[in-house]
């Protein structure tokens, strides 16, 4: 089906981000799968972008509704071991099974046998036969020494379910081969030997440890005393300078009244001295001459 260019553009997009972002932030890849569907829901590669995109973040219902219509639109069965493993994830390990056994399986290139022999092997597994899956890995892959995209998984899944049955060494042994053949890190085979021979490793560099570190240690405070660090002048309590009021005129006319009241008490306190004066000297002259008859009398 063809779109309009513009539609067409727009679209792309999208699928561009969802194959960017669905390894490492699946739910963002989901989100823009969502919005390619809606924009070209006919388009067998919009349904099939939406449906890893579902798988990627555990919506396995949303999942096969898609692949199965990518499926129908393309005639095409490489979606049929995602399909299975769908089976699993919505808890029907018996029909992932059962579709193991279908004619779909025969029209699979090797990669895709090879993914669907170890979904079959997980439905064991799902059902309790620990056993039964170790049968059913055990393949020409396992046992070729070549390395092609598939062999570090297989070998992995293969140590896993050996692991399963208590047949430790064996599984060890395996794990060792997946680590071997890994050569883009798509499993943990280092940390599950590590985990087998008993070695724990400690990253001295982890921030999160780093964290917790600096959590213990007392933060040292400033030591400069707070009376010693200016504090904020609120506005409010701001200090203005002090200015002398303007007197008026009412002021002005009473403190005039006042001094001239105070000038006439002053002048009035001059006079009664004044007036003293003379009565102080008439009263020394009396007495002189008080003083003078009576000496003439004796």
């Amino acid at each position: 089906m063809s779109l309009p260019k513009t539609l067409a553009e727009d679209v792309a997009k999208n699928l561009v981000m969802v194959a960017k972002l669905l390894d490492d932030e699946p739910e963002r890849a989901y989100q823009y799968s969502r919005v390619a569907l809606r924009l070209a829901s006919r388009v067998a590669a919009v349904r099939e972008a939406a449906g890893f995109a579902s798988y990627a973040v555990g919506k396995y219902a949303e999942a096969l509704a898609e692949f199965r219509a990518a499926r129908r639109m393309t005639g095409n069965s490489e979606l049929w071991p995602v399909m299975a493993d769908c089976e699993r994830g919505m808890g029907r390990p018996e029909r992932a099974l059962a579709m193991a056994g279908e004619p779909e399986v025969q029209k699979l290139d090797r990669a895709g046998q090879v993914e669907m022999r170890m979904v079959a092997a997980g439905a064991r597994r799902d059902m309790g036969q620990a056993d039964a899956a170790v049968v059913t890995l055990q393949s020409p892959e396992l046992a070729s020494n070549s390395i092609q995209p598939w062999t570090a998984r297989l070998r992995y899944a293969y140590a896993d379910a050996l692991l399963a049955v208590d047949r430790e060494d064996e599984a060890r042994e395996w794990f060792a081969k997946a680590l071997e053949a890994d050569q883009s890190g798509s499993t943990d085979a280092s940390d599950r030997l590590a985990e087998l021979d008993g070695v724990e490793f400690v990253d001295a560099l982890d921030p999160e440890e780093a964290v917790d570190g600096d959590a213990r240690q007392p933060v040292e405070e400033s030591k400069v005393e707070e009376s010693e660090v200016d504090q904020p002048v609120e506005e409010s309590e701001a200090q203005e300078p002090e200015v002398d009021e303007v007197p008026s005129d009412e002021d002005m006319v009473e403190t005039e009244a006042e001094t001239e009241t105070e000038a006439e008490a002053e002048a009035e306190a001059d006079d009664v001295d004044d007036a003293a004066e003379p009565v102080a000297e008439a009263t020394s002259e009396v007495q002189a001459a008080r003083s003078d008859e009576d000496g003439d009398d004796r």
